[in-house]
Order: structure tokens, then C-alpha cells, then sequence
């Protein structure tokens, strides 16, 4: 007889947070509604492109008066062109941005994919130069993102970022309640450090999925309110975190390079902080009792851990860390003098990029530095995209086309130079709030809008700033729908929560985040010299 010589089967463990890593996720499939996008993306692109480009013809794109151009590059294109020429290169760049925006929605092709036809149909249309073009691959918001994930790294591979969350987990986290609370610090505190909101994600995840088995939450048929809670809340967390810091998302500093060269100065970290950070820290504890009392209630037993010495599990883990080393102290003393000089970019002037580079050089020195380069995860494929967009936003500085189609649609509605500053503040606002529910890249809708609201300022007389930075501190409300962000399509693959209940929190909180944002332009934001009237002029 025979005896079997396989291996026991070893049986899974809902407390292993090995089993919770980013790539272990199930693959959501898609919908029949994404599937019938991707199928009509690519030739619905072609047809947008080739008609607009090719047949279709826009009237409001003759006779321009060259002075209504804000950008010298437009000006001297329609000097060197003419008007009919001039009118050649807006209805090409119109056309490859609508083509992109179609392929970016759809998602018929890879992000990564339609950034680099976007590329290279900027340099074949002749919009763009082949220098303009490729330089956007050294875009300074491009450099800070790679130092950004060389840090990220940095912070993984010492355990300096498991340890921060898991530390406050075990010693503010003793009921269901203040575990919540201790998410809220444990976000604020990381995003201060890590511009990449899915790296934020990715370290996150396996800790709150095992406190979540252990409060008795499963994915699928499993679902219970703990566990939509404490996903829909890092979530939401993960987000406004990143929108307390100019440095929070690779978006944000785009926002703040465009303003800065409409102004000819800076956004420094420091006024951002100064404006965001109070208003963020508010929306997440308006999150937190939303989801709490209205929501996601609950109940007596969800109150209570389902596993009998589950938090020990956790404990374990930190122990496993063992006692913080030289590795972790270096790479807690670099992160705090980035922050100290990012905070400080005021006084002395370094921007965030550099002062990125020079840490992650010295996290990179031989013997003296913390990471190897081969320990570096930086997501190539994203950083493809972004260099579309940013390619883009070149498009648009050389054509102008932004404030070109702020005027003409403001003309043909005969709307008067004289409108008032706050129906534009909530036009501008809420149009970049809410564009979040359709469109899926941050940085997209930072390259459309804030030239928009910048185009809108100088129509009607208004300084920049006070149209163009309350539009950008909307940009990282990106939590409703799965697709709105990468940190929300991760999570969603947890199935730990479903469409209905990340919409009806989302919505909710986005509608907040658009009132609050009224609310500050016309206090807060006035107060600090943002909006007209100002006490202090700090911008």
C-alpha cells in the first residue's frame, strides 16, 4: 500500500497580515457597463480625434486678440502663425485631449499607454516641439515623486512605517472607538512624509484588514459595518491627509508649480499647511462620527473583538519588529529634517523637490545610507502617466486653449466682466470638486482646471490666487467610486465594502468638503489673506 506523501494544506489565517499585501488582493472584474467603455474607448478616441482635429470647426477660434492670451508661448504662436494657423493648433490640441480624456475614462488601453500616444501625437500634430515634449519626463513634480518613493521605500524596508501605525494601534487603539482615532493620526502622520497616497495605502492595509477580522469583518457575504467603516475611513483618511500638504500628492505640487509661474512666486508648503491642515483634521472627524453614528452604526458585538486574543496577534507583530535600530533611527532622522526644511521653505527658499533629492541621496550612500537601489519600488507606469499629463499641460501653455475657451464660453453666455468674485469662487470650486465623480487621474484634472482658473482670474481682474489655490485645495476628493483614485480602486478589491455604501459616504463627505471649502473662502481663507479682503496677505 501506498501511503501519500503530500503536504498538509496550510489552512488560512485571517490574522496573518502576509495574507493582506497589495498583490495577494483579488482581481475585481470588471462590469458589464466598463467592459461595453472599453470596448467603444478606442475607436470613439479616433473619431473624437479626426473630427475635431480634421473636420469639425469652431468660429470662436478666429480673430483672437492676441492680448487676451496669457501665455507669452500662445502670443508668439499666433504672431508666427496667424490667426487661421494659430486656429490649426488649438483644434489639434483639442482634439488629442479630448482623444486622452476618452481613453483615460474607458480605460480601453492602459493609463500608462494613452499618456504615451498622448505624447507622441502632441510632437506629430506639431503642437509641441520633440524637447518641449520628452522634457516633461524631468518635470520637477516627476523628480519629487521618484525621491518621494525612494523614501517610501526607505520607510518600508526598516519597518519605521509599520511600526509608527502598529505603536499607536496597541497603545491608543483599546476599544473600537479610539482605533478609529488612531487611524485619523496614523494618516496625518504619513502623509506629511509620503507624497504617493497609494503607498500610503499599500502599508495601511494589511494592519487595518487584521483589526477588522478581529472585530469580526469578512470580505464578501462576510461584510459586516466594522469592517466597512475601518476601510471607508482610512480611505477617506488616506485622501484628506494627502490634502493637508502641498507635498501630500505629486497632484498638489503641480497645482501650486502652475500657480507659482501664473503669479511669477511660490505656494509654499508652509501656507498650505497653514490653510489645509486645520480643515482636513475637520473633515476626517466629520467622517469619523458620520460613518460611526450614521452609516456604519455599530453594534454591540461589533464593539468587541470576534477573536479572542486577536490584538495579541498585533502585538506579536510589533514584537517581531524588535527594538528600533540604527536603520530605523537614521531613516526617522532623515524623514524629520525633510520635514523640518519642508515646513521651513519660507525662510530659506529650497524648494520640495531638492530637498527630496538631498534625502534620498543620503537614503541611498553606500554604507552610510539606509536602501539599496534595488529596494526601490517606484511605479514606472505611473510615472508614464503623469509625464502625459504633464506633456498636456505643455500643450496648453503653448496654446493657450484653457483661457481661449474660458472666453469664449463666457462671451457667448454674455456674461459681463463684472461678476462677482464669489459666483465665480463656487463655479470654479465646485466644477473641480465634483469633476472627481467622472475623471480618474488627480493629476488630469489639476492640468485642466487650474489653468481654467487661472484663465478666469485674469478675465476678470482677479488675483490668481484667490480663484486657482482655493481650486486646488479640492483636488484630493477622491473617494466615492472605486474609480476616482488608486487608493480606492486598492481598497475596493478588500470587498470588504460595496458601490452603494462607498457612494453614499463619499457623497456625503465630498458635499462637506464643497460647503467647508465656501465657508473658509469666506473666513478662514480671507483671514490668511487667500481670498479678497484678507487680514494677513500671507500669498
Amino acid at each position: 500500500m501506498e501511503t501519500s506523501t503530500q503536504a498538509p494544506i496550510k489552512q488560512y489565517d485571517i490574522l496573518d497580515m502576509n495574507n493582506y499585501r497589495v498583490e495577494k488582493l483579488p482581481k475585481r472584474s470588471k462590469s458589464r457597463i466598463e467592459n461595453a467603455l472599453a470596448i467603444v474607448g478606442v475607436p470613439l478616441s479616433i473619431l473624437v480625434f479626426v473630427g475635431i482635429g480634421f473636420f469639425v470647426h469652431f468660429s470662436f477660434l478666429q480673430n483672437i486678440d492676441p492680448s487676451t492670451l496669457v501665455a507669452a508661448k500662445a502670443q508668439a504662436a499666433f504672431e508666427r502663425l496667424g490667426a487661421d494657423g494659430f486656429s490649426r493648433i488649438n483644434h489639434l490640441m483639442m482634439a488629442v485631449f479630448l482623444g486622452a480624456i476618452i481613453l483615460w475614462i474607458t480605460e480601453a488601453i492602459p493609463n500608462y499607454l494613452t499618456s504615451l500616444i498622448l505624447i507622441i501625437s502632441l510632437v506629430l500634430t506639431g503642437v509641441l516641439p520633440e524637447k518641449d515634449a520628452y522634457a516633461q519626463l524631468g518635470h520637477p513634480v516627476m523628480w519629487l515623486n521618484i525621491m518621494s518613493f525612494v523614501l517610501a521605500s526607505m520607510l518600508v524596508k526598516t519597518g519605521v512605517a509599520k511600526r509608527i501605525a502598529l505603536w499607536f494601534i496597541l497603545r491608543f487603539g483599546k476599544n473600537a472607538g479610539t482605533i478609529f482615532f488612531s487611524f485619523i493620526v496614523i494618516n496625518l502622520l504619513l502623509s506629511a512624509f509620503i507624497s504617493a497616497t497609494t503607498a500610503k495605502a499599500a502599508i495601511l492595509l494589511p494592519i487595518f484588514m487584521v483589526i477588522a477580522a478581529i472585530y469580526g469583518a469578512r470580505s464578501g457575504e462576510g461584510k459586516n459595518n466594522f469592517g466597512r467603516s475601518i476601510v471607508l475611513q482610512n480611505l477617506l483618511e488616506i485622501n484628506l491627509g494627502a490634502g493637508a500638504f502641498v507635498t501630500g500628492s505629486g497632484a498638489n505640487l503641480l497645482a501650486a508649480a502652475l500657480i507659482g509661474g501664473a503669479i511669477g512666486g511660490n505656494v509654499y508648503f508652509s501656507d498650505w499647511m497653514m490653510a489645509m491642515f486645520p480643515i482636513m483634521v475637520g473633515l476626517m472627524l466629520i467622517g469619523y462620527l458620520l460613518a460611526m453614528k450614521v452609516f456604519f452604526p455599530l453594534s454591540p458585538e461589533e464593539r468587541v473583538p470576534q477573536i479572542e486574543g486577536g490584538m495579541e496577534r498585533l502585538k506579536i507583530e510589533y514584537q517581531k519588529l524588535g527594538k528600533i535600530n540604527a536603520e530605523e533611527i537614521k531613516s526617522i532622522v532623515i524623514f524629520l529634517t525633510i520635514l523640518g526644511f519642508w515646513s521651513t521653505d519660507r525662510l530659506h527658499g529650497i524648494s520640495p523637490t531638492a530637498v527630496a533629492f538631498v534625502g534620498a541621496i543620503v537614503a541611498l550612500l553606500p554604507r552610510v545610507g539606509i536602501v539599496k537601489w534595488n529596494d526601490v519600488d517606484i511605479p514606472w507606469h505611473l510615472m508614464l502617466f503623469s509625464a502625459g499629463a504633464y506633456t498636456l499641460g505643455a500643450g496648453f501653455a503653448v496654446t493657450d486653449l484653457p483661457s481661449i475657451l474660458v472666453n469664449a464660453f463666457f462671451d457667448h453666455l454674455g456674461i459681463g466682466d463684472h461678476t462677482h468674485f464669489w459666483m465665480l469662487y463656487l463655479l470654479l470650486t465646485g466644477v473641480m470638486v465634483f469633476s472627481a465623480l467622472i475623471f480618474q487621474s488627480k493629476t488630469m484634472r489639476t492640468m485642466i482646471f487650474i489653468p481654467i482658473a487661472i484663465g478666469v482670474a485674469n478675465r476678470f481682474g482677479f488675483d490668481v490666487v484667490s480663484l486657482a489655490l482655493p481650486v486646488a485645495f479640492m483636488i484630493e476628493h477622491v473617494y466615492v467610486l472605486p474609480f476616482n483614485s488608486k487608493p480606492a480602486a486598492l481598497l475596493f478589491e478588500t470587498d470588504m465594502y460595496s458601490y452603494t455604501d462607498a457612494f453614499k459616504f463619499g457623497i456625503t463627505m465630498m458635499v462637506i468638503a464643497f460647503v467647508l471649502n465656501i465657508v473658509a473662502g469666506e473666513t478662514w481663507f480671507r483671514f490668511l489673506g487667500i481670498t479678497p479682503n484678507g487680514v494677513f496677505g500671507l500669498f
